[in-house]
């Protein structure tokens, strides 16, 4: 049984759709991050860095934050969505770090000024705005050649879906990127993914192109 910390945020969803896709047994603890819950010393004690998701495994007793680090530490648990032949993990690994570098962070300061604070920073609406195009392209150009991301199924593809999904946040048309969009629905229609996008449950659908 694995204690999950979350909210309704992309970095909160690859782990709840992680979980699904495992077929591990989770109690969802509501982190309302709208409300300041990332604050209180209860959750500073599992996420020192008071951002969600984190996990507690009862197993072994072990808690972890940053959610990159928590998809690893459940597919080795598994052994599964990461490749155990070297040279397949390293690929795999680039794509999950570039999630985590680029896609991630880009994308959450396109939120910010487009969706939040749309009209207050000019410079910054045309500096993301350009990024999100830029990161669009690599990904589409990517699976012009490939089915997913790295290989097969794997973290890489969990954990990138989720911001994508933002993509009327950031202004995108999926349209504009086929193959990156074919890999969208793919993974939309996963049934792992249903199950795992709206949680915490506060009556999210997946956004459709």
């Amino acid at each position: 049984m694995i204690d999950l910390y979350t909210w309704s945020t992309p970095n909160g969803r690859k782990v709840s759709i992680m979980l699904e896709e495992l077929g591990l047994e989770y109690e969802v603890h509501k982190i309302d991050i709208t409300k300041g819950d990332q604050h209180k010393p209860e959750f500073l004690a599992i996420s020192p860095n008071n951002k969600i998701p984190a996990i507690r495994d009862r197993d072994n007793g072990y808690a972890m934050m940053e959610s990159a680090a928590i998809m690893l530490y459940l597919a080795e648990k598994c052994g599964k969505l990461m490749p155990a032949e070297p040279m397949a993990r390293h690929d795999v690994m680039q794509w999950l770090m570039m999630q985590m570098g680029s896609v991630g962070p880009m994308l959450g300061q396109t939120h910010h000024f487009l969706r939040f604070n749309k009209g207050k920073a000019p410079y910054a609406e045309e500096r993301y705005g350009k990024e999100n195009a830029r990161i669009y392209k690599v990904l589409d150009t990517r699976l012009s050649d490939h089915e997913w991301l790295a290989g097969d199924y794997s973290v890489a593809d969990i954990a990138t879906w989720p911001w994508i999904s933002r993509f009327e946040w950031q202004d995108m048309d999926l349209g504009a990127y086929p193959d990156l969009r074919r890999w969208y629905l793919a993974i939309a229609e996963r049934p792992a993914t249903g199950r795992g996008y709206d949680v915490p449950s506060i009556g999210a659908a997946i956004p459709m192109p």
